[in-house]
């Protein structure tokens, strides 16, 4: 009788340990790994938040992704890349999975379903930096603003009419959407008093409110 092939399921392997694959915590503002560094693994946010960042060759900081649950970091290493093209940090506390360049080589090679969910994966990013790149040429900051807390907070209108997301200070938002801090701030007060977004200094949390939506759709 031939033996039954076992079932592949990629979620569990981008989400338990096993060979090449360790689970590592990170604290809040700790380095994941920095813009320069050996690129010789990719890692699966597991819970908490990551900030992507890069500098540029005047020595401007730029912060252009910041991620979450199930999104790959430094997935540049599997297409080859051998230093680190940007820094990544944790922004709260962070349980990752790093999964070496080679077992997740092994991985894509040998499994279907995982080759189709991280292509999906990279395309999806692909379209929103994109996007983003429209939205730098096409909105005013204000607006790009809006179109951050919006998607960053997982608003697609259909939901309930305020939805929570970790609140990020205005210096990294300024960065997102390419303004000053001073800009932000003064967008921000504009979007809480239209009652579009409340926040408080106390409270980590920052709470979106369908409105937004349709302050950027004008």
């Amino acid at each position: 009788m031939a033996k039954q092939r076992r079932v592949f399921n990629p979620k569990t392997f981008l989400s338990t340990v096993g060979v090449g694959r360790e689970m590592m915590s990170f604290r809040k503002g700790q380095i994941i790994f920095a813009q320069g560094d050996a690129s010789g693994a990719v890692f699966v946010i597991q819970s908490g938040n990551v900030r992507l960042s890069a500098k540029t060759k005047g020595g401007k900081g730029i912060t252009f992704a910041i991620l979450r649950d199930e999104d790959f970091v430094g997935e540049e290493s599997i297409a080859g890349e051998t230093i680190r093209t940007a820094s990544a940090n944790a922004l709260t506390d962070c349980l990752l999975l790093r999964i070496a360049s080679q077992a997740m080589l092994r991985g894509l090679a040998r499994e279907v379903t995982l080759l189709k969910l991280f292509c999906f994966y990279v395309l999806a990013r692909n379209i929103r930096y994109q996007e983003d790149l429209l939205d730098q040429r096409s909105n005013f900051s204000e607006k790009r603003l809006a179109r951050f807390l919006l998607r960053h907070s997982h608003f697609d209108g259909q939901s309930s009419p305020e939805v929570t997301m970790m609140k990020i200070n205005h210096e990294i938002l300024a960065e997102m959407v390419g303004t000053t801090r001073s800009r932000v701030c003064f967008f921000m007060k504009r979007f809480k008093d239209a009652g579009y977004i409340d926040y408080s200094l106390r409270n980590p949390q920052l709470r979106v409110r369908r409105s937004l939506l349709a302050f950027y759709s004008r």
